[in-house]
């Protein structure tokens, strides 16, 4: 026996148990407390502003803000050196990575001045090189 039917559900309710469903969207021309518009006293209606993390009433005891300000140092200090250390990190790995590609040293500027240094001292010693002697004939 074949059925066609797409819902393999023989209940045709949905169950009972399910969560409310979320409120509705504002409406779009809802206005924000201190957003610019021509109409500035129906943007503010004599209401103060809701922030979603409101500043504290009074100002915390020292002993409060001295934790706190240790707290944001030892975390700052922390995320700084964290960062030298992946940027040290990640500019050896790039080194390195270049001289598996290149098989050399990758860094051109070493290799001029080690040239430019044994030109020098080949020029003083009179240009006798015994790597480069010419051929006899």
């Amino acid at each position: 026996m074949t059925d066609n039917n797409p819902n393999p559900n023989p209940h045709p309710h949905p169950p009972q148990n399910l969560p409310p469903p979320p409120p509705p969207p504002p409406p779009p021309n809802s206005r924000v407390p201190g957003e610019s518009g021509s109409n500035r006293s129906s943007a503010y209606g004599g209401q103060k502003p809701h922030y979603p993390n409101p500043p504290d009433a009074t100002n915390p005891d020292p002993a409060t803000l001295r934790e706190q300000w240790r707290f944001a140092v030892k975390q700052y200090s922390r995320w700084y050196s964290q960062a030298w250390g992946t940027a040290i990190l990640a500019g050896l790995s790039f080194f390195a990575l270049g001289w598996i590609i290149k098989g050399s040293n990758p860094l051109p500027s070493f290799v001029k001045h080690e040239d430019e240094t044994k030109q020098r001292d080949q020029r003083q010693q009179g240009g006798h090189d015994d790597d480069h002697q010419s051929p006899k004939s």
